[in-house]
């Protein structure tokens, strides 16, 4: 896996000095705007909280973040003048609403957004989810797929890094279904793995892997607990299934458990996290209280990345270093002499 310049500028400002990955998400829109709208008794939760409590988190947050990721709806048009030029600006692309009709989720683009345009304003990777389960209807599996696909294209057609972000998701013959952001509840270690491995080949174009725990979260005892080799051994097969760097998000797991999940993922191999609500569910607890949810940024969610920083510092590979750059992935092809006249036009 050879990296061209501009995906090798990405990755570099996606990650710390050392090649490590410590980076906050803030482009979560139902998680946000439900419990918004729910304290008003609106439909709809008001542009103007939303984007408030974004602009919080890159306020906030930031300074023990490699990167943040936002989103064009709220967090860069509100927060981007807060966002320090020295930190990675990471840009979602998927639309957060998906049409879901019992047998499978379609994902896609959010409107009048391209990869084009995150490259233009000066985006250092673009971030897409999508959701996927290996034994939903056909059709739509076979829509996710070229959904990715063609947002890989773009991305190596802009040279700018393809970070991708996988969830399985419950279908109507589930227990427990729902729509809502949240872990699966009984999700199938299998069912993620296989998700992996599919767009682990080479036609989709991904970078960076952002993975769920394959194991429920609060079943994961973290290194060193009861049981905690077996649930290392289907970690460590995730790692080897994504066959280049990945990282692990929280998926609205409660701090203890997100913590727990990013030993075994470190152990496997991840170079870091992307995480959000493990790291500021707490304080948006607090809501309409912005005080209060300030001081609790400032201090309980800064304390806790602060943590997952001295883990990540400690446990996880540098990106760079992952096997599938022979161990040097800071260098891209060609480098001689002859880059100037094969670095292709848009």
């Amino acid at each position: 896996m050879a990296l061209s310049a501009g995906k090798l500028w990405g990755m570099r400002r996606m990650a710390d000095a050392n090649g490590r990955f410590k980076m906050t998400a803030v482009d979560q829109r139902p998680p946000i705007k439900g419990p918004i709208a729910k304290h008003y008794g609106t439909a709809e939760a008001p542009f103007a909280d939303v984007a408030r409590f974004k602009a919080l988190l890159v306020q906030t947050l930031q300074d023990q973040s490699s990167a943040m990721l936002l989103d064009p709806h709220f967090a860069v048009p509100v927060g981007l003048a807060d966002l320090s030029p020295a930190k990675g600006l990471i840009v979602t692309l998927e639309d957060s609403i998906f049409v879901d009709g019992g047998a499978g989720r379609r994902s896609s683009e959010i409107d009048d957004w391209s990869v084009n345009k995150i490259k233009r304003m000066g985006g250092d990777a673009v971030k897409v989810l999508a959701w996927y389960r290996p034994d939903a209807d056909a059709a739509i599996n076979a829509h996710q797929q070229d959904f990715v696909k063609r947002i890989g294209a773009a991305c190596a057609r802009y040279d700018i890094p393809f970070l991708f972000e996988l969830l399985v998701f419950p279908l109507a013959s589930d227990a427990h279904q729902t729509k809502d952001y949240v872990e699966m509840a009984g999700k199938k270690a299998d069912d993620v793995l296989a998700s992996v491995e599919e767009f682990a080949k080479p036609d989709y174009g991904v970078d960076v892997f952002k993975l769920e725990s394959p194991v429920a979260a609060d079943a994961v005892p973290g290194v060193g607990g009861e049981g905690w080799e077996a649930v290392q051994a289907t970690f460590d097969e995730m790692g080897r299934l994504a066959g280049r760097p990945w990282v692990m998000l929280s998926a609205g797991a409660g701090k203890a458990a997100f913590r727990n999940i990013l030993t075994h993922a470190c152990r496997a191999g991840a170079s870091g996290y992307l995480a959000g609500r493990a790291i500021w569910l707490d304080a948006f607890g607090h809501f309409p209280d912005w005080e209060r949810m300030r001081a609790d940024l400032a201090g309980k969610a800064s304390a806790y990345m602060a943590d997952l920083n001295a883990l990540t510092d400690a446990e996880a590979a540098p990106w760079h270093a992952h096997p599938v750059f022979g161990g040097d992935g800071r260098a891209f092809v060609p480098a001689d002499a002859s880059f100037r006249h094969g670095y292709g036009e848009m």
